[in-house]
């Protein structure tokens, strides 16, 4: 198949096309920048220069191709007011990804004993109803004649497969850790996320494109742990013996903004029966924990210098 991909030189967006091209699809990626167009072309990947206000360019380009994923911008309706329109009646493919932080709390670092499924009713936070706004846009379209499908991944970790090799919260509990000479969590730490491997991720996604009917929506998980095991796990591989630290919530927010109470002190917690169950997705990707301690992250440490010895 021709598979446009938003994101394409992001971490989700990479590597889901990475594994597409592997599969043997021919795939286009959306790119900002020269630089951009000139690693997608060195991964094999065709550029489309443009950005997510080229709404023009990005309907005539999915009205080019067999399918669509969506890996930008979970929160951006007019990206999908663009596309669906110009997929309806063809039963082509959209993926949109969502997260699974349209679920979390307000913990303040306290754990939850809510777990949610699909069909778990919930109301999200005002900071998330956009999102969910854009997913039951998505959704519909399952009735128009697009087979849309939401997917909400959960904390993502490894190494990434495409241009863009590190995500978000690992590295950025990694970097802080080494910046304070301690590792830390905000408050008790006991807030819970599920969390998924990248490969584990993107293969998802090409089970999604194979298999998923039209609005279909599901979770992505291969277990979960609070945000004190992570930072102890970072302690552990500093060098630092496995302790902890409570970062004030105060401190927190003034240096990482709003994303310290909405993401590092919630919880998230999820079951992906339904992607195994009716995907067959088997993930087999490294332990989160095990992967901070012996795997990408002790990796990464080790080439950029920050071991200890």
């Amino acid at each position: 198949m021709k598979i446009l991909v938003t994101g394409a030189t992001g971490y989700i967006g990479g590597s889901v096309a990475a594994k597409l091209l592997a599969a043997g699809h021919q795939i286009i990626g959306l790119t900002r920048s020269e630089e951009g167009a000139s690693r997608l072309r060195a991964a094999g990947i065709e550029p489309l220069s443009g950005s997510l206000t080229s709404l023009r360019l990005l309907a005539e380009a999915a009205r080019g191709v067999d399918a669509v994923v969506n890996a930008a911008n979970s929160d951006d309706p007019f990206v999908v007011e663009a596309i669906l329109p110009a997929l309806e009646g063809t039963g082509k493919a959209f993926i949109q990804t969502s997260g699974s932080s349209i679920i979390a709390d307000r913990g303040a670092g306290e754990a939850s004993d809510l777990v949610f499924h699909e069909d778990t009713p919930f109301k999200p936070l005002p900071e998330r109803q956009g999102r969910l706004a854009v997913e039951q846009l998505v959704l519909s379209y399952g009735q128009r004649g697009v087979r849309s499908c939401v997917v909400r991944p959960t904390l993502i970790y490894g190494q990434g497969l495409g241009l863009h090799r590190h995500s978000i919260q690992v590295p950025r509990m990694l970097n802080l850790a080494i910046a304070k000479g301690k590792a830390l969590h905000i408050g008790r730490g006991e807030n819970i996320w599920s969390h998924v491997h990248i490969e584990d991720m993107a293969n998802l996604y090409l089970l999604m494109l194979e298999k998923a009917p039209p609005g279909s929506l599901f979770y992505a998980e291969n277990g979960e742990c609070s945000m004190r095991m992570i930072a102890a796990a970072i302690s552990r591989v500093l060098g630092y013996g496995g302790g902890t630290e409570s970062w004030p919530m105060d401190d927190a927010l003034s240096e990482w903004g709003i994303s310290a109470q909405a993401t590092f002190a919630s919880n998230s917690r999820v079951n992906a029966h339904k992607a195994r169950k009716m995907l067959d997705w088997q993930p087999s990707g490294p332990a989160l924990i095990d992967d901070i301690e012996n795997g990408s992250y002790r990796e990464l440490l080790r080439a950029e210098g920050k071991l200890p010895g």
